[in-house]
């Protein structure tokens, strides 16, 4: 599963923007990496005090900053990070991965699975815990994996699915020996098929209007299962309390209570100082050196499955043009971005070269670099032969028409002046005009599912390590998830043969091909992964830099 951030850009650092502007047209190239002793791969190391589970103790309470999202259902097209992080705490987190990607089945869910091929086809047989049941009494059993299929693979379009991807290539969900068993047929082999079924949906929550619906600003935990219920849900504050689920089968939650406070970056980092939370994001260096040091208290930081990238909207005026978006994209210094994101952090990573994998996986390839350089005379070039003509201003012309383009900012944070700044002064040279336009955090979904932008600077999170299985939702023409808008039907044709070939090291080679092709829609263009860092309160067990690893909610707690 991919997650679009809660929140478009992380707070990495704070420098002004004239300090940016200043630096900004530098003519340093900044396709490749963002200096000599940058490494070659991001950082891949975990952090996250890994305890066994019979070294937690019993009780206690573990708060956070956090909120719940508009929609609340991870699957749902308008689902970002934050949805999928409230969900796990309130349902089932039946399949997860180890930091580096390897698969681990809870037995509190699937007691046993079985993966055979015949005759090109894969059958996945899960057979379901015995005492696994929703919270309504309803038995969890095939019909759950069933009808998650039915709403996510793309037959009905009402529904408002975020990737039909996987689910798509199953030809049918149907009852083994008993109704604890769920037999998967695909029509071909699917080789990364765990990531369809790592959650799943009671049937009731299955139907269109409740897929759709139900979880907007609300939660059911009488459709959910796990070693948490909620507690509370205060739709005015936006704060959440996780209770210890009476109807849980498995193995004990250790806290008493899980507790999201809604809270800004700034003011959570304040509530940590002043030990109102037991963990907070710390990526941005001003927050970093408000909290290092802090008595009982200590710095996690590794790797990080997170990229942000700068997404176009084909469909607005001046950038339907590709010339335009090949130009501005050309005019952009991306190691210029990433200094700024990274001062004071002590941090240097390669700039990122895919949507779909991280230079610390396997098969990797930078494939921005090999369609795209950084350079500001070639973009003049592109405009000049698309008919973009300078005007008195500077500012170029065509058929009586401005350059201008716009670039929308949520609330009023420092790092995102400075890289707005950044921008406008890159692209002013080329005949650019820049307007940067603020909105509420509020309205994060509906400015990406509403388009409600010209570019917009956003990120998205793995949960799995499977990127190539992705490759659509970035780039699919007729995807909702791809929110630039752009594609051809051929290419989509060219991408959705990807997701057909068994082998995954054959599946990303042809995935990277393609991604070359698609990238030359110039509509994105990723710009920087960082590092994961947090301070968190000394003994706090299996929480920090996690990369792919989602720790199940009964392991979290407070060492003995």
């Amino acid at each position: 599963m991919r997650a679009r951030l809660a929140l478009p850009i992380a707070l990495v650092a704070a420098v002004s923007v004239a300090a940016t502007a200043c630096d900004a047209s530098s003519g340093k190239d900044g396709a490749g990496a963002a200096g000599k002793d940058t490494p070659k791969a991001a950082s891949a190391a975990a952090d996250y005090n890994p305890v066994p589970y019979d070294r937690i103790k019993d009780g206690g309470t573990y708060t956070t900053a956090g909120t719940f999202d508009e929609q609340g259902n991870p699957f749902n097209v308008n689902a970002t990070l934050t949805a999928s992080r409230v969900w796990s705490w309130y349902n089932a987190d039946a399949i997860t991965y180890s930091p580096t990607g390897e698969v681990q089945y809870n037995p509190d869910y699937y007691s046993d699975v079985k993966v055979a091929v015949e005759g090109g086809r894969q059958k996945v047989t899960l057979t379901i815990n015995e005492k696994a049941v929703f919270n309504d009494g309803t038995p969890i059993d095939w019909t759950a994996i069933e009808a998650t299929w039915k709403a996510n693979n793309g037959s009905d379009k009402a529904f408002d699915a975020s990737s039909t991807d996987g689910y798509d290539q199953i030809s049918s969900v149907h009852k083994g020996a008993n109704a604890k068993q769920a037999v998967i047929e695909f029509k071909g082999v699917n080789a990364s098929w765990t990531t369809l079924f790592t959650t799943f949906l009671h049937p009731k929550a299955a139907t269109v209007a409740n897929f759709n619906k139900a979880y907007v600003k609300k939660a059911h935990p009488e459709w959910g299962a796990g070693p948490y219920t909620v507690g509370e849900w205060d739709t005015h504050s936006g704060g959440i309390t996780f209770v210890r689920n009476p109807k849980w089968w498995g193995k004990k939650g250790k806290l008493d209570k899980r507790v999201y406070v809604n809270l800004e970056s700034t003011a959570a980092v304040n509530a940590f100082k002043n030990g109102q939370l037991d963990y907070t994001s710390v990526g941005a260096a001003e927050s970093l050196k408000q909290v290092k040091g802090l008595k009982g208290t200590e710095i996690r930081s590794g790797g990080s499955p997170f990229e942000y990238s700068l997404y176009f909207n084909t469909k607005s005026a001046n950038l339907a043009d590709t010339a335009v978006r090949k130009a501005i994209q050309e005019s952009i210094d991306r190691s210029q971005i990433a200094k700024i994101q990274f001062q004071g952090l002590d941090y240097k990573e390669p700039l990122p070269g895919s949507a779909v994998l991280y230079s610390f996986q396997k098969g990797y390839q930078d494939n921005v670099s090999a369609v795209l350089k950084y350079s500001p005379d070639e973009a003049k070039k592109t405009l000049d032969a698309a008919g973009w003509k300078p005007g008195g201003d500077g500012i170029r012309v065509k058929d009586g028409k401005k350059l201008e383009v716009g670039y929308t900012i949520l609330g009023d944070e420092p790092l995102d002046k400075a890289v707005a700044g950044a921008f406008t002064a890159m692209l002013k040279p080329v005949g650019v005009k820049l307007v940067t336009k603020k909105a509420d955090s509020a309205d994060f979904s509906k400015i990406l599912s509403e388009r409600r932008f010209d570019l917009f600077l956003s990120g998205n999170r793995s949960m799995d390590p499977f990127g190539a299985r992705y490759l659509c939702d970035f780039y699919c023409s007729d995807r909702d998830s791809n929110i630039t808008g752009s594609g051809t039907p051929e290419l989509d044709k060219e991408i959705r043969a990807t997701a057909d070939i068994a082998d995954l090291d054959e599946q990303i080679a042809a995935a990277n091909k393609v991604e070359r092709k698609a990238l030359q829609q110039y509509a994105f263009l990723p710009l920087f992964s960082g590092p994961s860092t947090y301070s968190v309160k000394k003994g706090l067990a299996n929480v920090g830099a996690t990369i792919f690893y989602s720790p199940l909610p009964e392991t979290v707690g407070w060492e003995k």
